[in-house]
């Protein structure tokens, strides 16, 4: 489902422990991580597709979760041409996302990668609030910057210390920051959300 501008509505998941470390998963039989998102159904509302997708890709059900804050507004990003499939091209132009930030209450055994049948990642890590800037391709990176800055002001104080604020840049300038680090490898099916592997964090199978 496209809207006339050709986006795709999208939910994005930035998933919390009691550490406020973020759910960091491995897509299936690729070496990219991204965090949980999927595309709202034909009638769902950003909330109700971010329950389902939830489930479908790291086994959580409603009770399992605190929904601690959202982005406002739809944020945007275009795919190049050579992500989309051939057939696609002129029609579909990328994503149109809500990002939910949210507090995980139950335990770490509740995730499960094999909730369906179509598992989406094969591993998973929890990482520091902060990396996927550090990993992000950079035609995502803006949406990145965007949703992760304005979540982060509902987390602990400690938390918001973004190491590009403490340099002393103002938030405008953090996407000229990001787009000083390395992209990504693009090793993943065109349109994906992809990712590098991050060098830290804990990592299950």
């Amino acid at each position: 489902m496209l809207d006339r501008d050709g986006f795709r509505p999208n939910v994005g998941i930035v998933l919390l422990n009691q550490k406020n470390q973020v759910f960091w998963g491995k897509r299936i039989r690729t070496h990219s991580w991204q965090f949980p998102q999927g595309g709202i159904d034909r009638g769902e509302t950003p909330e109700q597709a971010m329950i389902r997708e939830l489930h479908e890709e790291i086994g959580l059900q409603r009770e399992h979760v605190r929904i601690v804050a959202r982005t406002r507004d739809w944020l945007r990003y275009e795919v190049p041409d050579r992500f989309i499939r051939r057939d696609s091209r002129g029609f579909y132009k990328g994503q149109k996302q809500i990002w939910f930030l949210l507090q995980l209450v139950g335990h770490d055994w509740d995730l499960n990668l094999r909730a369906t049948n179509h598992p989406e990642f094969d591993a998973w890590r929890w990482n520091d609030y902060w990396v996927p800037l550090d990993a992000v391709v950079e035609f995502k990176r803006e949406v990145y910057v965007t949703a992760l800055t304005e979540l982060s002001r509902f987390l602990p104080r400690n938390e918001y210390r973004n190491r590009f604020l403490r340099q002393g840049l103002r938030p405008l300038d953090l996407e000229q920051s990001c787009a000083d680090m390395p992209d990504a490898s693009f090793d993943m099916p065109p349109g994906a959300n992809l990712e590098s592997d991050p060098q830290n964090g804990q990592q299950h199978a």
